[in-house]
């Protein structure tokens, strides 16, 4: 097996093809990927059922596990995704601003592929399939290193793809797995400075927390999602109460899943006891503060610690709060910048939560589960940046690029 070294240095010369490839080619390759998905599923499902029997043998969670599961159908969602992405615009080469200056240089900013981009991630194998894609659209080579937990449906999947890509005419090595049985594969890529130009983690607090600390490569954070859903005294209830439940079950195993609901203490009698009751019919555990709890008996007192967890599971946390500004105090305090919502008829409301939260995504009147790049419209993402810089909520395509400026003159020299 090739160190970690070796596969960068492999990257790099594909990433040199890649950075000039056209369009075309590029929209082709993304194309008999999708394909090739379809016609070798067998196979994938073959890998991937072993990898979830051994998750189950070693008593992971059903969050750990759902988001492992690959099934037809989900497969289809990667191919078609695959090809949602063929037709988008090319982001390299594009021109981001241009001038003529005084002096008659003709100047222009326009974007270019980073080179090779490292992807470190936990248990979801789709992960696999949409960083591929969305790396090689970009002109991008990636270097994958998933969980040992889906290591067999990592290793098929990118077996497929990069039979795929060569099939295609590009370089195979554009797209390739690091070994997931040991750290220190993660530790080499993290230390890969001139190799590896930029370093996207992927997963839970902990993945994350490590690679931003110990890496000498440069990365783009992925934060964890502790989404909060505010219900404003000025809230539409049935509204609040459509909104508050798909953002927490629709899917409880995702970064954008609602983990904390706040309500307004002018509305709480007429709402919570719906709420509470919904969640019950739901299966959800509510950790309430003692507010929430005089309204049931099923909800569990709230610790601290349970209003800062991302659940990623069937529980949530609550709270009553006085005020929009008490709201957003909380949410300062425990939140994790990623997605928040309010809930509101409000035009002063919404304008105030949304000018006073500091988060990647604020939503007015819709779930938190919107906050993906493919429900944005910039199909498969990379990720969803909680940082400030270069890149801030769902990546897609122009965010994994860098520019350059390209400087025209006619024998220009500076006095």
């Amino acid at each position: 097996m090739l160190t970690v070294n070796e596969q960068a240095r492999l990257a790099r010369e594909a990433a040199t093809e890649l950075a000039t490839a056209t369009r075309a080619a590029k929209d082709n390759a993304l194309r008999a990927m999708a394909d090739a998905l379809l016609s070798r599923t067998p196979e994938i499902l073959e890998a991937n059922a072993a990898d979830v029997a051994a998750a189950r043998e070693g008593g992971l969670t059903d969050a750990i596990i759902d988001r492992l599961t690959l099934t037809d159908g989900r497969v289809a969602g990667m191919a078609d995704a695959l090809r949602q992405m063929a037709a988008l615009p090319d982001p390299v080469g594009e021109v981001v601003r241009g001038s003529t200056l005084p002096n008659g240089l003709e100047l222009r900013q326009i974007r270019v592929p980073f080179g090779v981009v490292g992807i470190v991630y936990e248990g979801r194998p789709n992960v696999t399939v949409d960083a591929a894609g969305i790396c090689l659209k970009s002109g991008n080579a990636a270097l994958l290193r998933g969980s040992s937990s889906a290591a067999k449906s990592n290793a098929a999947l990118t077996a497929v793809l990069r039979d795929a890509i060569a099939g295609a005419g590009l370089p195979a090595d554009a797209v390739q797995l690091l070994d997931a049985t040991t750290r220190d594969s993660v530790k080499e890529l993290m230390r890969a400075r001139g190799l590896v130009d930029v370093l996207i983690p992927r997963g839970g607090a902990s993945l994350i927390k490590a690679v931003v600390e110990e890496s000498t490569v440069p990365v783009i954070e992925t934060g964890v999602g502790n989404c909060h859903v505010y219900v404003d005294a000025a809230a539409d209830l049935d509204k609040a109460l459509a909104v508050t439940l798909n953002s927490k079950t629709q899917r409880l195993s995702t970064c954008n899943t609602a983990e904390s609901l706040l309500v307004h203490a002018d509305v709480a009698d007429a709402f919570l006891p719906r709420m509470l009751a919904a969640f019950a019919d739901a299966g959800v555990t509510v950790h309430g503060d003692d507010r929430v709890r005089s309204y049931s008996d099923a909800v569990v007192p709230a610790t601290d610690e349970d209003f800062g967890t991302e659940y990623l599971s069937a529980d949530i946390s609550a709270a009553v709060v006085d005020s929009l500004p008490a709201a957003v105090q909380h949410i300062r305090r425990y939140g994790s910048q990623h997605t928040e919502a309010i809930i509101t008829e409000s035009v002063g409301a919404a304008r105030e939560f949304t000018a006073r939260v500091d988060a990647a995504a604020v939503m007015v009147n819709a779930s938190t589960r919107f906050t993906d790049g493919g429900e944005f419209g910039f199909g498969a993402e990379i990720g969803i940046s909680t940082q400030k810089l270069h890149a801030r909520g769902p990546m897609g395509l122009p965010e994994l690029t860098s520019t350059k400026y390209v400087v025209t003159g006619e024998g220009h020299v500076r006095s």
